[in-house]
């Protein structure tokens, strides 16, 4: 190899891998492919076996397939033998439980007549008397038999008979419940979602134990066929917020769908706005807890985390163990969690107005204190927190993708050696170091995730806007972002509700919680079915109305 061949392209010899580009023709015979295989899936069950399970070779392109296993056999009845066939997905299904619920009980007894079972036809002496699974179906589209045979069930196929048999054998390997690790508490329930869509609301109905818990499930992803589940309090949530919610469910169209995030950005109303507009959280306690104030929660198949909505500001602040606590002490915390949010978004931008804008807000000794660090640093203040800030954050997502114990250690070891190398190398100051590890701690206050991301980004937009006009234009910055968060909603719900527009019980609703027997009423902004949580003399033992 030369100089020139790391700076010019050629095309790849034929001992080098280059892949090509799709061909019309290659297009039009995978799209013929594609058109076949919908033909297929459009086909009913014929009464033929062998038909049947050519077209279901055919969709499942077996043998190139490995993990379909057809357990071909015959089911002897009144002197005749049927070919049939069971077919399932290797690795999604109890292997046990076909043996011994579908396959043993039609080839333990080879032989027999219809007199044995009063004259019953195949079909029901099959149905009724043969396969001993607790859930058994039967259908007749190959559509939605695919569909079954994909989350984990077993077809069974019958000549003769133009149904098919669909057994519910579920058995996959999942993560047990444990706890959670992104939203950890002291106090309160430990338990955590999986990826198991139905142990996710298994533990959902365990929590709020009401009949009147609706769990509706949808289908998203033309391909991928992800379960998401609809949940809800039927005499509690608002119709038209349940309608809405499953028209935009009902209205994603996608390939393949993965996660609850992706669902997020297909089903939020704006994808720029800079603010989350509904809620991730892992913790079963908390979504049982917004059921019952008439809020709504979607989960999906696959994702350990439920979305939440409709959602304002001040959620945003809570933390599960909020209500956990004697509440004179959960509003002391939360104080201390606002100011930590307040530093991390604006303590940069301050520093950098008070140093270049206004010195003479700055105490006198304070001044020649942060002047003469100054001296011997070759960079501007606004300089020095955008290097540092942007080494914080290097170190920050190192700590995070590197695995195990070692990735606390490196962000604390890295941020230590890295501060202290600035500083005696006179690229940064020693108060800009102080002001950006002030900011980090901060942020570490915030309780959503999302809400972090987004307090991380307005940080470097309001060192922009200090360092270009001062407090004028951080002031000015703020008020924008106030409009645009005035001016926005969360499933029709205004996200700075219940200050503007002001609502009921706003003291109780956004910055300070009350003792947890002063919630008679609900939220007044999501306008649920049933307006009182509680009576007003919510301690009966007390025989008053406490105050």
């Amino acid at each position: 190899m030369n100089l020139r061949d790391l700076f010019v392209y050629e095309k790849q010899t034929k001992n080098e891998f280059l892949i090509e580009e799709s061909t019309s023709e290659q297009e039009k015979t995978y799209q013929k492919e594609e058109q076949t295989n919908e033909n297929y899936l459009k086909k009913q069950v014929s009464s033929s076996s062998a038909q049947n399970i050519e077209y279901m070779k055919k969709i499942y392109s077996c043998p190139l397939n490995s993990d379909i296993v057809f357990r071909e056999f015959e089911l002897f009845f009144d002197d005749k033998a049927y070919p049939s066939f069971a077919m399932f997905i290797d690795g999604m299904v109890d292997r046990s439980l076909i043996s011994q619920a579908i396959i043993s009980p039609i080839l333990s007894i080879p032989r027999f007549d219809d007199s044995v079972f009063d004259n019953s036809t195949l079909k029901d002496v099959v149905k009724k008397r043969l396969i001993l699974a607790n859930q058994l179906s039967e259908e007749t589209q190959f559509e939605k038999i695919t569909e079954a045979v994909n989350i984990g069930c077993c077809v069974l196929f019958i000549d003769t008979i133009d149904t098919c048999f669909i057994a519910d054998v579920k058995m996959w390997e999942h993560r047990t419940i444990s706890k959670s690790e992104n939203e950890q508490t002291i106090e309160g329930p430990k338990e955590a979602f999986n990826e198991i869509l139905r142990m996710n609301t298994a533990l959902i109905r365990k929590t709020l134990n009401t009949q009147k818990l609706i769990i509706e499930t949808y289908t998203v992803g033309s391909e991928s066929k992800t379960l998401c589940a609809l949940m809800y309090i039927s005499d509690v949530a608002n119709e038209s917020l349940v309608k809405e919610a499953r028209r935009r469910i009902g209205g994603v169209r996608v390939d393949y769908l993965i996660s609850s995030e992706e669902l997020m950005q297909f089903i939020q109303e704006k994808t720029f706005m800079p603010m989350p507009q509904m809620i991730t959280t892992e913790r079963p306690d908390r979504v049982a807890r917004v059921l019952a104030e008439g809020r709504i929660a979607i989960m999906t198949h696959g994702s350990p985390s439920a979305l939440i909505a409709p959602i304002n500001f001040f959620e945003l602040l809570y933390s599960s163990e909020d209500l956990y606590q004697q509440f004179l002490i959960t509003n002391m915390i939360k104080m201390v969690r606002m100011l930590g949010i307040f530093l991390s978004v604006f303590l940069p931008g301050i520093y950098i107005t008070l140093v270049l804008y206004h010195q003479e807000m700055i105490p006198s000794f304070l001044l020649y204190t942060i002047q003469s660090a100054q001296i011997n640093v070759p960079f501007s203040p606004v300089i020095e927190i955008i290097i540092m800030e942007i080494a914080f954050e290097l170190i920050r997502e190192a700590g995070i993708r590197v695995p195990g114990p070692i990735g606390p250690t490196l962000g604390i070891i890295g941020a230590l050696i890295l501060g202290q190398a600035s500083v005696a190398a006179n690229i940064v100051s020693p108060v800009s170091i102080v002001v950006v590890a002030t900011t980090g701690i901060g942020s570490f206050a915030t309780t959503n995730y999302q809400l972090g991301l987004t307090l991380r980004l307005m940080r470097f937009a309001f060192i922009i806007l200090a360092s270009i006009g001062g407090i004028l234009a951080m002031a000015f910055g703020l008020f924008i972002y106030l409009l645009i968060l005035v001016s926005n909603t969360s499933f029709g719900v205004p996200i700075m509700a219940p200050i503007a527009p002001k609502t009921k019980h706003i003291f109780g609703d956004s910055f300070f919680i009350l003792p947890i027997w002063k919630y008679e009423d609900r939220d007044d902004f999501l306008n649920s079915k049933k307006k009182k949580r509680q009576p007003e003399v919510s301690r009966a033992w007390s025989g008053r109305k406490d105050k």
